[in-house]
């Protein structure tokens, strides 16, 4: 059974950034894309995502079947009004001192990793030049062809192919075994699925307008809710990997030491240049001034 624990963020024993640590996520709202350029005028795709209020709404320890403990951050984002949030939900978030929020999440963390129930978090909780996952649900494109959503080449334009040039072509074998194997890919539904984007670099933050600048695509449609959080493959994986020489900190981006934590606060933002910049390569763009 779930328990609340709301001041288990107030006896922290490590606040520094580990190997071993595991941080929150934060949800934003995907903005659209835009491009930047770097000093050799090299252009870089980039998506635009915008956190809305992001807040703390509960700490969450649960106890597993097999007796080991779940942590997680619970999370809000996307203030919205009163009349429109069930009374469970106006309790839950009263509880939290924290408005009702139009989409609610948890990201699983490290015992030491709890955020103070009704933190607001910005976008400078990423450092950029570090790697990130981005979750969403992609578009919808309804029942598509193979061509479409396989990549397959099609049949021949011509040369007896009537009217089947972008059919599947044979999808079976003959008597033995007599059957398609599971697993075939042939026409179906395409898109409208929760899938995440592995691995995208943060170009810029700005802690002004609380935007994140990711490289290149991320699913979902414009002003859809995304989830977004340290890469679980190239950030988590590798800094347990390079723990063991010692060296995990070749890891995080060129001239940082360590990464906010537990979480990157709105109150840590002030102290901040309104917009921040991977090191490695300084990016210009025309839509953000910079400062």
């Amino acid at each position: 059974m779930r328990t609340t624990a709301a001041n288990l963020a107030n006896t922290v024993s490590q606040p520094k950034w580990t190997a071993n640590s595991l941080r929150t996520g934060l949800i934003a709202r995907k903005r659209g894309m835009t491009a930047m350029w770097d000093d050799n005028g090299a252009r870089v795709p980039v998506t635009v995502l915008q956190l809305e209020n992001c807040q703390v709404t509960a700490n969450i320890v649960a106890l597993r079947s097999d007796r080991s403990e779940y942590h997680a951050v619970q999370i809000g984002a996307s203030d919205r009004p009163s009349r429109t949030t069930t009374a469970q939900m106006k309790g839950h978030f009263r509880k939290a001192s924290v408005p009702p929020k139009y989409i609610v999440r948890e990201f699983p963390v490290t015992p030491d990793a709890h955020v103070p129930v009704g933190t607001t978090l910005s976008a400078m909780h990423f450092v950029p030049g570090q790697y990130v996952d981005v979750t969403a649900k992609s578009i919808g494109k309804g029942f598509q062809g193979v061509m479409k959503r396989w990549n397959f080449r099609g049949l021949r334009a011509s040369h007896g192919v009537s009217v089947s040039h972008r059919s599947a072509g044979a999808t079976g074998a003959h008597q033995d075994p007599g059957r398609l194997w599971p697993g075939r890919k042939m026409a179906g539904r395409l898109g409208g699925k929760r899938i995440t984007a592995q691995n995208l670099t943060v170009m810029r933050v700005d802690t002004d307008l609380d935007l994140v600048f990711v490289k290149g695509a991320v699913p979902g449609a414009d002003d859809a809710h995304v989830l977004v959080r340290d890469a679980k493959k190239k950030l988590v994986t590798l800094a347990k990997a390079h723990q063991a020489v010692g060296a995990y900190e070749k890891v995080l981006p060129k001239g940082v030491d360590d990464l906010p934590f537990p979480a990157g606060t709105r109150e840590m933002a002030r102290n901040l240049p309104t917009v921040i910049e991977a090191r490695s390569k300084r990016v210009t763009s025309p839509f953000v001034p910079r400062e």
